[in-house]
């Protein structure tokens, strides 16, 4: 079976804009669910309705993968679900070793959704010397002296972060200089990479203090003096790209 570390995505040389490739995983969790139905067929406003997206938007960036759908028909559930696991990769197997298994990183290692979206968790390491053995998710944990051994026999090329924040910057210098590519960055902290590395970073500390601001902003607009009632709440742009659309980071 083929590795992350032999076989990359071929988003960026067919020239897929980064806001279209952050769209392919909603569009393909709403066309799963709707394989899951045995819906042969969509159109392009209900399928782009369930991914969250207008519908112009969503034949636009079908168009990058050289579907149109057939007039009055729609589009072939099961084979975008094909075309889009084969552009986002998800057809080979990506081994993922996760770093820090406190709480967080526990359960990331318990998700379940990593396996059917072609994600496999190759190792679980952590500094703590009483970890190392110890089974979560039913992986046991090994010890960060042996993590450029594991990334080398393993083949892998995705990495995951979920330690305390001092420690974030040096195990992301190991995990390159072991030659993981790809991060998904859980501590509270900017990491520092070099050209060719890619970072996505979930902060849910952040999220939550977006989502507070907003609420202010209602409370105070329902109590507002002049007793006109609560205006219309500004529409969230936090955490949108460059067009208003918000990157899906991992799959509900």
């Amino acid at each position: 079976m083929a590795t992350g570390r032999t076989h990359r995505p071929a988003t960026r040389s067919r020239g897929i804009p980064e806001a279209t490739v952050a769209r392919l995983p909603l569009y393909l969790r709403a066309l799963t669910a709707l394989s899951e139905r045995s819906v042969p067929t969509v159109s392009s406003e209900e399928l782009a309705a369930a991914a969250g997206v207008n519908s112009a938007k969503l034949r636009k960036d079908f168009s990058y993968l050289g579907s149109y759908g057939t007039r009055g028909v729609g589009y072939d559930v099961e084979y975008l679900v094909y075309q889009i696991s084969r552009e986002l990769g998800l057809t080979q197997d990506w081994p993922v070793v996760i770093v820090g298994i406190g709480n967080l990183g526990a359960a990331l290692a318990n998700y379940g959704g990593f396996a059917s979206r072609g994600f496999r968790v190759a190792a679980l390491i952590d500094a703590d010397p009483s970890m190392a053995g110890k089974p979560v998710a039913g992986i046991p944990v090994q010890h960060t002296d042996d993590l450029e051994k594991i990334i080398d026999e393993n083949g892998v090329s995705i990495g995951v972060i979920a330690t305390p924040a001092g420690a974030a910057q040096q195990v992301c210098d190991r995990l390159v200089a072991a030659g993981v590519t790809s991060i998904l960055n859980f501590a509270p902290t900017v990491l520092s990479v070099p050209d060719g590395v890619d970072v996505r970073k979930v902060d849910l500390s952040i999220e939550l203090q977006i989502l507070a601001f907003h609420e202010q902003r209602k409370a105070g607009e329902e109590a507002s003096p002049d007793g006109s009632g609560p205006a219309a709440a500004p529409k969230d742009t936090s955490g949108q790209g460059p067009d208003g659309d918000v990157p899906a980071v991992m799959p509900a």
